[in-house]
């Protein structure tokens, strides 16, 4: 059978044959219906154990072309002749799941976190409150009531009852799993709670029964905090907007509806509804739902806005340049939803481990029923009561819930500070992070020139920067618009304006000529000096490109301009050396640029003239001196670096497709700062997993113990087991909040 999946695998609380009933923790990515396929909704199949089991139901049967998995809508699209399909779902349902045609389901309520998610549970909190007074009433007729025929007949039938109230879901899986010799918690639970029934604990089986599913219900909703950290992101954006029609008239619509190049307008207080570009008016836009940066930007015409985030001050009109299904917004969930369908490292560790640790303790509890009353003094109920015990603590899901949990609540976390991370491998190996390679322009840079000198030589220092800012502001010209930006002065009127290729500008102001141009242009008209070329070579030495402006009688002024640094550049250099990460400039500029941005960011090896090839190589040398290395571009120009490098991270990528896919790690504004918090986030993240692992094999390992050799019960099991999974949750849970920013930032 071919198993082509539209989907990633989803992020599951649980491995293939360890644990059958537990809390998915991602929203996966939902796949479109495949051609010819038939799409089913599953409501008992929400995390990867369950997709596993259907798996190996259905790879026997011929015919079945592919499968597309969506745990997230719990929904199965097979696409297969019409001759297999009803094989494919008798296999289905044979394995304890009940799949319904998606239009059949399509008018069913909104689901609520927790219910039917066939984790044991099969019903509300209500049927579970229910479930647990029926437990209670039939341990009081054991305690209470006389022990005659009657009361015990009582008792009996109060716990079927609660036993069915709470368990019919995990009986109906537990018993095909069974059939197929697969061991999880559903096939676990049913023998202990048969077992203990059969050998006369009828209460105690009910109330195990009961405060399971209970505890599965509470573990579930807590488990939903970290799915729904991610979802919530899609309801920033708001579901209607106002669009300009032809006539000009402004029409609220839903943003499904609205097509590309419609203009919208936004008012002070309103969310923006889609991606687009400012045409009219002037605002500050929080853009920390998307980018993270906690400090209105700007806006005016031209500019980009996101969907998503919020109009402070002014009116704003944009035109739409995204869809609402793929604006940047959409863009970012999009990619969370695939990270989560990623397992890290450590989850793959822990599946593997439980794989082999339920069977193992299986095995374990029937050595203890047959040998415990050949051994010792013990019954042989006593033996089987041990053994019984030892199956519900058998239950791996503390252990197995602890890395899914943990790390998609680090992603949520992370996406919320404007980063993102493209998988639990990646945020896992951050922390071991050994050196970082730095493009210069636009990740230490701010990407653009800037006037940062000027100095007049002769003449009234005013009338000349006026001069210059007439000539200047008529090229289009890099240099000469940072020069015209820079001055910001009001403009003479220029004739015989001309570009002289190559060397500048030239034009006529007040009837006298003057040029505007490079060190080149001044040679070939035997204006230069030897002051002048002192002073040229001082500023070419700080990374700076010169522009001159002269007359007839020589030159007139020099006007110094550079890609400055940005602020947060120096800052971000320092935290990755306190984190014992050492940063390489890596960048196509000269050599004398390179040293000069280098030495004013603080990195202290840095490498010029650099082609994308030779940037490449550069990474591969730093792998073999440091280790694990990382490289920071633009996602575009460096994507041989990128790509070769251990992890790859594209700087100031909000509404770029490109940076988002050629990447491993996004930084959606240019704050080079989100690298240590990366860093910093994976290491914090490392250390509440192992916690989590620790804490649940501890919590194991004791009740064995008291199980074999103690007077472990199987309410104690129930209440260990439970409870350590809500408390590993919740450790998993406290990343949501985590404090990952640099020292000095916190402070």
């Amino acid at each position: 059978m071919s198993n082509t999946d539209n989907t990633q695998p989803a992020t599951s609380t649980c491995s293939a044959g360890a644990c059958g009933s537990c809390s998915s923790t991602s929203k996966t990515v939902d796949a479109p219906a495949m051609p010819g396929g038939q799409t089913y909704r599953i409501p008992t199949m929400d995390c990867s154990a369950e997709e596993a089991e259907i798996r190996r139901v259905l790879e026997p049967i011929a015919g079945i072309t592919s499968l597309g998995f969506q745990l997230g809508a719990r929904r199965l699209t097979i696409s297969a002749s019409a001759e297999v399909l009803p094989k494919a779902l008798d296999a289905i349902r044979q394995a304890g799941f009940k799949p319904e045609p998606v239009d059949a389901a399509a008018t069913a309520p909104a689901e609520t976190p927790g219910d039917d998610h066939g984790h044991g549970i099969g019903a509300g909190a209500a049927r579970l409150g229910l479930a647990l007074l029926v437990a209670i009433a039939a341990e009081g007729v054991e305690l209470v009531l006389p022990d005659t025929r009657a009361n015990q007949g009582l008792g009996m039938v109060l716990a079927v009852v609660a036993i069915w109230l709470a368990g019919v879901e995990t009986y109906t899986k537990g018993f095909a799993a069974l059939r197929r010799f697969k061991l999880n918690i559903n096939a676990l639970m049913t023998v202990a709670v048969t077992g203990a029934f059969l050998i006369g604990q009828w209460p105690e089986a009910a109330m195990v029964m009961a405060l399971y599913a209970i505890a599965e219900l509470i573990e579930a909703r807590s488990v939903d905090r970290a799915r729904n950290a991610i979802k919530g992101l899609m309801e920033l954006a708001p579901e209607e907007a106002a669009v300009q029609q032809p006539g000009g008239a402004w029409v609220t619509t839903p943003v499904a509806s609205v097509t590309i190049d419609s203009i919208v307008r936004i008012r002070p207080g309103e969310r923006v509804p889609l991606d687009g570009t400012v045409t009219k008016g002037n605002s500050a836009i929080n853009q920390a739902p998307v980018t993270g940066e906690s400090i209105p930007v700007e806006k005016a015409v031209g500019d980009p806005v996101f969907a998503g985030t919020i109009n402070e001050t002014g009116e704003l009109e944009f035109r739409v340049t995204a869809a609402a299904s793929n604006s940047t917004l959409a863009r970012i969930i999009h990619a969370v939803e695939q990270a989560q369908g990623s397992r890290a490292p450590t989850q793959r560790f822990v599946d593997r481990f439980a794989a082999v640790y339920t069977p193992a303790v299986f095995v374990l509890a029937v050595a203890v029923a047959v040998l415990l009353p050949v051994l010792t003094d013990a019954t042989w109920l006593q033996g089987i009561y041990k053994a019984l015990v030892l199956l519900v603590i058998a239950c791996p899901c503390a252990l197995v819930i602890s890395t899914p949990v943990t790390v998609v609540s680090a992603l949520a976390a992370a996406a919320r500070r404007g980063i993102l991370i493209k998988g639990g491998t990646y945020l896992e190996d951050a922390r071991n992070l050994k050196a970082v390679a730095l493009d210069k322009t636009g990740t230490i840079t701010e990407g653009k020139p800037k006037l940062v000198d000027q100095k007049a030589m002769r003449g009234d220092a005013t009338a000349v920067r006026r001069l210059a800012a007439s000539l200047a502001g008529r090229s289009d010209h890099p240099v000469s618009k940072a020069i015209a930006e820079g001055l910001n002065l009001e403009h003479d009127a220029v004739d015989k304006f001309s570009a002289l290729a190559g060397r500048g500008v030239q034009g006529s102001i007040g009837g006298k000529t003057y040029v505007l141009g490079n060190h080149r242009l001044i040679e070939e008209r035997g204006q230069c000096s030897a002051e002048l070329e002192a002073e040229l070579k001082r500023h070419e030495e700080q990374g700076r490109t010169v522009t001159l402006m002269a007359d007839d009688q020589g030159v007139i002024a020099l006007f110094a301009v550079a890609d400055t640094i940005k602020p947060s550049s120096k800052a971000a250099v320092a935290d990755l050396a306190s984190l014992g990460v050492t940063p390489v400039m890596l960048t196509g500029d000269n050599e004398a640029t390179a040293q000069s941005i280098a030495g004013q960011a603080g990195i202290k090896e840095a490498r010029g003239n650099l082609l994308p090839e030779e940037k490449l190589k550069a990474v591969e040398e730093l792998q073999k001196r440091f280790g694990l290395t990382g490289m920071t571009g633009d996602g575009i120009n460096d994507a041989p670096a990128l790509a070769k490098a251990d992890i790859g991270i594209a700087m100031g990528a909000a509404g770029t497709d490109t940076a988002m896919e050629a990447a491993d790690v996004v930084i959606m504004n240019d704050d080079l700062q989100r690298i240590p918090t990366v860093i910093r986030l994976s290491r914090k993240t490392h250390a509440v997993l192992w916690q989590n692992i620790s804490f649940a094999l501890g919590v194991k390992a004791v009740f064995f113990g008291l199980a074999v050799f103690g007077a472990a019960t199987m309410w104690m099991a129930v209440f260990a087991d439970m409870g350590a999974s809500l408390l590993v949750v919740a450790n998993g849970l406290r990343l949501l909040k985590a404090n990952v920013e640099p020292a000095r930032a916190a402070a």
